[in-house]
Formats: C-alpha cells, structure tokens, sequence
C-alpha cells in the first residue's frame, strides 16, 4: 500500500506497527515515541501523526486531534483534513467544514478526498446544492478517482437531479467511450429524462458512440427520438439528428431496420397536413435523403417514391445525385408496402379535412370511392344511343323477376341477398320505396345514381355490377350521365345496332370516352343480329364490325346478341366472354390508379374550391355593400314618408281644430249678447249678475254640446278616415318595397308592416272626446271686477230697491250686456273646450312615428346585419389573404402524398392485356 492510500485510509501507523503483531499498537507507538524522545534531536511528528490515527480508529477523537494539531512538516494537510474528520465524527459540523475548507494542498489526492468528505458533511447537513457542487468538482478534478463518478451517479439519482446525471453520464460516455455509461444515458432518455434538453449537447457523445458500437447508437438514437416526440425539442432533434447522419458514414451492411421504421413514421407525421410547409420545409429533405441512404428493403420503395413526391413538388430541394438514387432504388425495389386501402384512406383524410373547411365534395362521390373497396365486383358500364336495345341487353343480364328500370339516372345493378334501393345524389343518400320516387319531390332523378340491390343470380356469378346509363342521342351524347362514371368502372360494353353498326355519332362518343379515360377497356356488344336474313350476312356485319372497331380501338372484342336467341345459351356465351376480357387483368392495380384519380380530383376540387370561395367573399361583400346603399336609401325614404304623414295628418287635424276655435270664438259672443233679453225691469239687480253669468256659461255649454261636439265629431272621423288612406298608400308603398328586397334577397327576408292599431287608438280618443257632455269650468263672464261690472253690481244693490231707478238700470245693464266685449271671454272659453283635446294632438308625431315603428326597425336591423356580414366577410377574407397556407398547405400535402403513391403505382404497374 502506497503512502497515499495510507493517508486516505488512516493507517500511516502500520509503518511502525508491521512488525509487531503481537503487541497492541497504543504501546508500539509509545515505545517509539519514548525512543525518539531520548535522541538528541528528537522528532516526534510523525509518530504522533500515527498516534493520532490509532486514537481515530479507537475513537478517542480528542486525544486524536491534540496529537494532529502539532503536526508542522508536509503531513500537516493531511493532519489538518483528520482532524477536520475527528470533529466531523464528533458532529462539529460548522468547525469541520471550516478546517475542510481552510486546507491547502497541491495533492489532487487531498483535494478530492476533502471534497468527498465535505460532501458528506453536506449532505448531513442538507445543503444539497453544496453537496452537488463539492462532488461535481470532485469529479471534475479526476474522474478516474474510485468511485467519485459512482458515489455522484447515485447521488444524482437518488435526489433526482436528472441534469446533472444526464451531464455526468454524457461526459463520462464521451470520455471513457464505455459502453456502460451510454446504457446508463439511453435509460435516463427512455425515462424520459432528457427530452427538456437540447438535442445537440446530444450530438458529440452520438458520433462517438457510432464509431464504437453502430447497434447501439441506433437504440440510443431511436430512444432520443421517441422521448422527443410530441415536445417543444421535437423539430429541434430532427434538424440535428439529420445533420449528424448526414456526416456520418452509413454505407456499411449495417441493417437500420429501427431507424428505418422511425424515419417512415415520422415522414408521415411531418406531412400529415396538420402542419405548415414552412415548418417542415428544412427538415423534410435532409429527412428524406437519410431515410433514402439507410432504408431497409421494406421500406425502399417508400422512401425512393417520396423522395421524387417531395421533388416533383419542391424543386431543388435534393441534388441530382439524390435523385438519381432515388429513381434507381424505385427500379430495384420490391413493389410492396402499398395497397388499396391506404389510398382510401389518404382519401378519407382529405374528406374529414375538407368538411372541416366546410367544402362538401358531394355523398355520390364519397359512395363511389368507397365502392372501389369492393374487389369481389367488377363495375361494368352499359352504354348505348336511345334506340339501339340497351335496356333489352340489361334485362337480359337481370332475369325475368327484376325489371330493367328506362329512367334518366343511371342504375347499377347489384347482387344481393335483399332488395334495397338507394338513390346516390351530389347532396344526399335518400331510400327508396321504389323507383317511382325518382320521378317526384326531392328525389327526382337529375344527376342521381341509383344503388339496386337484389337477387341478381348471373351477375353474381360473374362476380359483376352493371352500369346502366340513360341512352344517348345527338343532342346528348356528351351528357355527364356516362362520362362522369369512365374512372369508376372496370370495363365499359358499348351497345351497338348490327344493321347500322358504329355510326359516326357512336364513334364520336366512342373515341370522346377513350380520351377521357385511356386506361378504360372498352368492349362492343353487336345487338339485334336477328335482323340478319342468313348466317352469311350476320357473319358478314361481325366481320365489317369489326374492321371498324379495330381501327380506333384494336384491343375490343365484340360480343354478337339478339333478345330472339336462346337466353340460356347466349348467357353462356357471354360468360365466356367476360372470362376472357378479364383475364390477366390486376383488378386491385387498375382499381388503385382508380382511387388515385380521385384523390388528385378531389384536392384539384378543393384547390378551385378556394379560389371559389375568396371570389364568393368578395362577391357576397359588394352584393352585402349595395344592398346596404339600397337599404339606407329605404331608411331616407321611409324617412321622408313618415315626415310627410306627420305633416299631413298632422296640419290636417289641426285644421279641423282651427275651424272649431274659430267657429267658437265667433259664436261665444253672439250667445252672451243674446242673454241680454234675460234682463227685464223687474229683475232682481242685486242678484242679477250672478243669474246672467250662470244663464251665459249654461247657453255656452249647450251650444258646445249640442251644435259644436256633433260637428267636430263628423270631422274627426273624416279626418280618421283620410289618414287611413294616408296610411294605406305608405304601407302599399312599403310592401313594394319589401317585395324588390326580397326578390333581391331571394327569400322573403323583410316583413315591412306598419301598426294599424293607432288608427283604432284614435277613434277611441275621439269616441271618448267628443261622446256625452262635455262640462267647461264655469267662466266669469258677469263677476269680473271690472269698473262697469263693480258699478252695475253697486248700484244693483242700491238702487235695486228703489221702484224709480229699476227702469235706469234694466237700461244700463241692457246697454252693457249688448254691448260689451266678449272676445277675451271667448278666447278663455276656446282655450278651456280646446285643452282636453291638446293632449290627443300632441300625441299625433309620436302615433305616426309608432305606426312606422316595425318596418324602421326591421330595416335597421337588416342594415346592421348587412354590417355585420361584411365586417365577418372581410375578416374572412383577410384571414384567408394573410395567411393563405392554413389551406394550401394541407391540400399541398395531400398532393404529396398522391404524387409518392402515384410513384409507386407506376412501380407496381405490369403491362395490361385487353382482348
């Protein structure tokens, strides 16, 4: 045992010891310390230095430290560091650590084992962050010291400071390139403990690890990939981790099969649609470059196809070597890993993608997809011009208990265990009771497909659905009805005349379906070869038939048919000859390209869709903009309207009301004058003005009752009668009004009715106005005090008694009741009769605004909605303008994927052999 380890060990003492085994070291030492001290220059350090150890051992740890505190040559570090440990065992924590800390040394040795036990002491203490921080630098100072980088591991570990054990297993992987510690790194990665942290303090330790153990930095890699799926370092380790492949040299026989994997899961997910192309923009190619160099055979076809996709595309994103590759890995590539039912569901995403934008591709379309699914069936097409036996060729084909349906939708005939009919329209699937329903209501059959299912024995034998489109004639002979079904069906029988076969007009429709669908076989049926006089002729038609088909389409057969000819036989005769337009076809092949057409439909569909739908906002803001022109211009109109009414029914009532003050102003004074032949010499003159100011109000009053409330009543009601009118003509006006909106709007969107009531209203009030006795408050027509009232009341008292002077005043009273002023008594009467009927009249610009109420409202709320149309209309618009690729991106991707199944369909394609 070296020096050192004695030192660390407490155990510098045996050097006195190692021979004395049978005597306790206590007394060794004390001998050899009696021994040195007899010498003339004694020197007692180190044996007090082994002393002190004894002393630890035996844990007198004060006897320990006198004898280590008098130590001065160069143990006195490590005398200094024991007995920092004696006072540490003592549980003098604070005076440990200060004596720890106060060593100085130059042996790394020291260093660390101070560290250590400052560590421990630490960790007592709870001082976790110092604890780390004494270990970490242990560490630091010699990683190869026993046990330092286990005892920090562990720590680590068992305090859950994932940092810094991921730090301390990177370096220590990098540093020792032990295979253990990356183990120990790929579980804290699994663990999940590494997915906070950028990936690229990652990369050095991965580039070692490669050039040691390529399997293990594969799971190392895939652990990393998978812990960073899903979080915010995700994009980040996919950059990087393409980088580092990129460097590094993988073109060993090593097998990546994991990596493989990864790489095909992730390419997947990057262009599943839910992200933007910017964001994937710069780690899609790297991706597809290394996923190119490493794929395994399985996944061969998959990453060369994609590489093209992304380069048919994205131009310039690959060198030509790549590309090269790429086109040579498709040749060399088993055609596998691709089927049906992915381009189904690429398919299906782009639906679920485009309901969720609100853009419907029609349920007749979805229907037809979905049916390429069904392999057990081929989809035969039966056309023909109106005349030329089609329907009699079908029913042939259906059997005598199934109806061959002469309609104008086209009907496939299916086979099945029930009866179920459908009708398949762009906006529905509808049940039918029968096909009578395609001739009323909702379920007519423009543009519908019917679904006919029943027991249809031969065409389930010949495993087949028939197609039966409406017949053709020249002036329909391009309808949709035929060619929007070429890319769903398998095969297409043209029913031809024999007496007239292949006419200009068929071949016209003939070559017009060999344009629109290439890859369609299309096949001829000879029908009405009865009409032959001889074998020779009927023989003569199939073979001149013929010549005539081959020129344009050299790979049809034709099939020879009469309804006259034995059923049975001819049946037979004609499953031979489907046998034989099948045979060497790959039903599964065609039917893939089949799915691929509609899918690059579908988002060329959609890509117009958008294009469609901006135009539409833009459209729908300028219609919304005029329409707001047109309505605030209804708004000013029923504005001046209503002005106008108020102003004539208004001025007219007040017409009446003038008549009337007027008529009363008048006719109030001419009746008090009239009251002058009350007065007669032997009236009572001391109460005689009160008699004729009681008799005047009472003539007053009756003239107001029985004379003016009769006629004004008449008034009003014909006042009444002519603001109906008024009314009628506003409310004629408004409903025209409405009607031109309307008609604009193309639904009846605005109700503009006015409030007839108010007219009801105001022959109530009138009713109650002018109805009954109208009682006026009493006027002083005769006790004002006036000077000649006060004079005549006067001298009525006085004089009153006096026979002699009853004569003067009968003449006085006489002359003053005929002549007296009453204008100013007429004027209080009026204004007294007239003031129950102000109430009514102040009321009227109110009631014809109240009449005008409703249509002033829905207009205004029109407005408001045509406000609020344009204002959601253009932030529509300026959503879609400012970030267009929230809908392209998606739809982008989606091509892409069609372009890298298109690839591999190309791959899998084996020349086709029409009969």
């Amino acid at each position: 045992m070296n020096i050192e380890n004695q030192l660390i060990n407490k155990q510098f003492h045996d050097t006195f010891t190692m021979n004395h085994e049978h005597t306790h070291p206590v007394q060794v030492l004390g001998d050899a310390y009696l021994q040195e001290n007899m010498k003339e220059s004694p020197d007692l350090t180190m044996i007090r230095f082994a002393q002190g150890e004894v002393y630890f051992q035996h844990k007198d740890y004060e006897a320990a430290i006198f004898k280590w505190e008098n130590i001065d040559n160069e143990f006195q570090p490590w005398a200094r560091k024991n007995v920092a440990d004696a006072y540490f065992e003592l549980d003098l924590l604070g005076t440990a650590e200060e004596i720890y800390l106060s060593i100085d040394t130059d042996s790394d040795v020291l260093k660390i084992e101070v560290l250590l036990q400052l560590f421990s002491l630490y960790i007592q203490q709870g001082k976790l962050e110092k604890a780390v921080d004494a270990i970490k630098k242990a560490v630091f100072l010699n990683p190869d010291y026993p046990d330092v980088t286990r005892i920090a591991r562990v720590f680590f570990e068992d305090h859950q400071d994932w940092q810094n054990a991921v730090e301390l297993a990177v370096n220590e992987a990098m540093r020792t390139q032990e295979i253990t510690w990356f183990h120990t790194l790929k579980g804290y990665v699994v663990e999940g403990k590494t997915k906070k942290t950028a990936p690229k303090y990652f990369i050095e330790a991965l580039t070692i690890l490669y050039q040691n153990d390529v399997r293990q930095f594969e799971a190392i890699s895939v652990a990393f990939w998978q812990s960073y799926k899903g979080e915010e370092n995700y994009f980040n380790w996919l950059e990087e981790f393409n980088q580092l492949m990129q460097k590094l040299d993988t073109q060993s026989g090593y097998h990546w099969n994991e990596l493989s994997v990864i790489y095909h899961d992730t390419y997947f997910e990057l262009i599943n649609g839910d992200k933007q192309i910017k964001e994937i923009a710069k780690i899609v190619p790297p991706h597809l470059q290394n996923w190119l160099r490493i794929s395994s055979d399985t996944y061969r076809l998959i990453a060369s196809s994609a590489v093209l996709a992304w380069s048919d595309l994205f131009t310039k994103s690959f060198d030509a070597e790549v590309i090269n590759d790429a086109e040579r890995m498709i040749e060399e590539a088993m055609p596998v890993g691709h089927s049906l039912e992915e381009n189904y569901q690429l398919f299906q995403s782009i639906m679920e993608w485009a309901r969720r934008h609100d853009v419907l591709m029609g349920a007749r379309f979805e229907w037809m997809v979905k049916e390429l699914l069904d392999l057990e069936t081929n989809h035969v097409i039966i056309a023909g011009m109106s005349g030329s036996g089609k329907t009699e060729f079908v029913q042939e084909l259906l059997g005598d208990h199934v109806k061959a349906e002469n309609t104008t939708a086209t009907v496939m005939y299916k086979h099945a265990d029930y009866k179920e009919l459908t009708s398949i329209s762009d906006t529905a699937i509808i049940p039918l009771d029968s096909m009578d329903d395609l001739r009323t209501g909702e379920k007519r059959s423009d543009q519908v497909l019917v679904d006919y299912k029943n027991s249809l024995p031969f065409l389930s034998q010949q495993r087949m659905a028939v197609m039966d489109t409406p017949g053709l004639s020249s002036s329909n002979k391009f309808r949709n009805d035929v060619f929007q079904y070429l890319h769903f069906a398998d095969s297409l029988l043209f029913i031809l005349n024999a007496e007239y076969p292949l006419t200009d007009r068929e071949l016209d429709i003939a070559v017009k379906i060999r344009e629109q669908s290439p890859s369609l076989p299309v096949h001829f049926i000879l029908n009405h070869m009865d009409a032959a006089s001889s074998e020779e002729e009927a023989m003569q038609w199939m073979d001149e038939t013929a010549d005539r088909v081959s020129t344009y389409f050299p790979k049809a057969t034709i099939f020879a048919y009469s309804p006259q000819y034995d059923p049975t036989e001819q049946l037979k005769d004609f499953a031979v000859f489907l046998a034989g337009l099948n045979e060497g076809r790959h039903l599964m092949q065609e039917r893939t390209e089949k799915m691929l057409h509609y899918i690059q439909k579908s988002i060329k569909f959609l890509l117009d869709k958008r294009i469609e739908k901006e135009n539409a906002l833009i459209d729908d803001m300028n219609w919304h903009e005029e329409m707001l022109t047109k309505l605030n211009g209804a708004i000013h109109q029923l504005e001046d309207m209503e002005e106008e009414k108020v102003k004539n029914i208004s001025h007219s009532y007040r017409d009446i009301k003038k008549t009337m003050e007027d008529k009363l102003a008048a006719a109030i004074p001419d009746i008090l004058r009239e009251c002058s032949q009350l007065i007669r010499e032997d009236s009572d003159f001391s109460k005689l003005h009160i008699q004729l100011n009681d008799e005047m109000n009472e003539r007053v009053q009756q003239y107001i009752s029985e004379k003016v409330l009769p006629e004004y009543r008449e008034s009003i009601q014909a006042w009444i009668m002519e603001s109906e009118q008024e009314f009628l003509t506003g409310q004629a006006f408004l409903v025209e009004m409405g009607d031109s909106f309307n008609e604009l709007y193309g639904f009846e969107k605005l109700q503009l009715n006015c409030d007839f009531r108010i007219l009801e209203d105001w022959k109530r009030d009138a009713d109650r106005l002018t109805h009954g006795t109208v009682r006026l408050d009493k006027a002083n027509i005769m006790l004002r005090h006036t000077p000649t009232q006060m004079l005549l009341k006067s001298a009525g008292k006085i004089f009153g008694l006096i026979p002699q002077n009853k004569t003067m005043l009968y003449n006085k009273y006489k002359q003053f009741v005929d002549n007296e002023d009453y204008r100013e008594v007429a004027s209080q009467m009026t204004d007294n009769f007239i003031q129950q009927f102000e109430l009514f009249e102040k009321a009227l610009d109110r009631d014809i605004q109240m009449f005008f109420q409703s249509p002033f409202a829905v207009l205004e709320e029109t407005v408001k909605e045509s406000h609020m149309t344009i204002a959601n209309d253009n932030q529509e618009l300026e959503k879609m303008r400012s970030n267009p690729e929230v809908y392209h991106d998606p739809l982008k991707l989606f091509e892409l994927k069609w372009k890298q199944y298109e690839w591999m369909t190309k791959k899998a394609q084996t020349p086709k052999q029409y009969i």
